[in-house]
């Protein structure tokens, strides 16, 4: 029978139809609902899940950055036991062996803070280069300032042989991050000075082209591995991950403010103070006048 000679619905028949199919549209649009309410709820509880995540390794984290670090440990090679590395000719460095150092082995600080500070190690030698001691922090924007305005002096004077210049990175910056980033880096300085000195010099370098923002996380122990890797280093992984050299930091820290340091960057040229005032290049040139 063809639809034209299909037997009219009665007006029952129709409203039962409409009914059924108003039915069937409900029921599909229910199922629809629930399916993205399920959707939804189950999207919900991965973003929740993937912040607590989050929260979980900031938290991990910030506990491991702020772990209490011992009083005691080694020095790296190839710096001295009052934090310097000495920067020498091109890429060479004073070579020396391992040490160690510990709190307990620091003097007292003095009663009232000394008119002249006198540094461990900074004084002039007789017959050799003049010598330049530099306590700095790598998060410290006035030491960038100061390696921007004088490092290629610095660089030539040591290249001709008439500097040596000594880095000693403090912790001293380390509220100025919400990771103690000024001893992270300062570690990791030291780990390089130990692999691989003749890197060291480009990874400061660099640690200052990349200068975090005082305040901030600072960079992280992942790309301060990453940055020495750039800078020509040996693999510091296990030194980063392992604080290997953060009692060594926290005690030539210790010591530093013992003799009277109080900011950075804190210089001595054959062991006497700049006073960030003079011009630098002018003091330089004068102390190396008077080793002639």
């Amino acid at each position: 029978m063809s639809p034209a000679n299909e037997p009219r619905l009665s007006k029952a028949e129709r409203t039962a139809q409409a009914r059924e199919k108003a039915r069937q549209i409900r029921e599909a649009q229910l199922k629809k609902d629930k399916r993205n309410k399920l959707l939804i709820g189950w999207g919900i509880v991965v973003a929740v899940v993937a912040i607590l995540a989050v929260v979980a390794l900031v938290v991990t984290q910030n506990i491991a950055n702020n772990a209490p670090i011992a009083d005691q440990g080694p020095t790296p090679a190839n710096a001295n036991v009052h934090g310097g590395v000495t920067l020498l000719k091109g890429s060479d460095v004073t070579k020396s062996a391992a040490s160690t150092v510990s709190l307990a082995s620091l003097p007292s600080a003095p009663a009232t803070k000394p008119a002249t500070i006198t540094a461990p190690g900074a004084e002039a030698e007789a017959g050799k280069p003049v010598k330049v001691v530099a306590y700095i922090d790598f998060i410290c924007p006035i030491c960038k300032n100061f390696e921007s305005t004088y490092n290629d002096q610095l660089t030539q004077l040591r290249n001709d042989g008439k500097i040596t210049l000594e880095y000693r990175p403090l912790g001293f910056l380390d509220a100025s991050s919400t990771t103690n980033y000024s001893s992270r880096a300062a570690n990791a300085a030291a780990c390089v000075a130990n692999v691989s000195p003749e890197h060291y010099s480009d990874f400061v370098n660099l640690l200052y082209a990349q200068q975090p923002a005082e305040g901030s996380a600072g960079i992280s122990d992942n790309d301060l591995k990453k940055m020495a890797t750039q800078a020509g280093s040996a693999d510091i992984g296990s030194c980063v991950d392992g604080k290997t050299y953060r009692p060594f930091v926290k005690v030539i820290t210790k010591e530093a403010s013992v003799i009277g340091v109080t900011g950075t960057p804190t210089v001595f040229v054959d062991g006497q103070q700049w006073d960030n005032k003079t011009d630098f290049t002018t003091v330089l040139n004068a102390a190396i006048a008077a080793k002639k």
